[in-house]
């Protein structure tokens, strides 16, 4: 089961999480006070897998792990504009990064905000999909644009 809240806090009740099937997924995203206590919720079922928008807890949601680099590639780019195919680039790099990496499990379902791999696996495929969906100013190889961030960081 997943539940996704943008909703008020409190709202999520310790039953009804034992209602939901083995493993369930809750993005409780209301801020500061999700839709349910991070450690309430653990208590209740500790096969439970949670992010929140809180940067003091595991998992945090929040869209600083993207806009930084979708800037960077769409302005190394020139592109005109950031599209939905652009927003959707971003979603996916960020996906791979959890798939990819060893470093991810229950407690790390999404890169943290200050991993320096976001910038190399964010900002090419912003630049990718900018140039393929007809905004980007200038045509970015990736892989050599990635090359370049990434002896940027050293």
């Amino acid at each position: 089961d997943v539940f996704c809240g943008l909703s008020a806090p409190n709202l999520l009740k310790p039953e009804m999480l034992l209602r939901m099937n083995k493993t369930p997924l809750l993005f409780c995203l209301a801020n500061p006070v999700p839709e349910i206590d991070y450690h309430l919720a653990k208590k209740t079922r500790d096969d439970i897998i949670m992010g929140t928008g809180r940067s003091d807890l595991p998992n945090q949601i929040n869209n600083v792990c993207a806009f930084p680099y979708i800037f960077r590639g769409a302005l190394d780019c020139r592109a005109r504009k950031i599209n939905e195919a652009m927003k959707m680039a971003a979603t996916n790099a960020i996906a791979s990064l959890a798939r990819d990496s060893a470093l991810y499990g229950p407690e790390a379902i999404i890169p943290s905000p200050l991993d320096p791999k976001l910038l190399w696996t964010i900002a090419p495929a912003i630049a990718k999909s900018a140039w393929e969906s007809g905004v980007a100013g200038i045509q970015l190889d990736p892989d050599q644009y990635a090359i370049k961030l990434q002896e940027m960081k050293d």
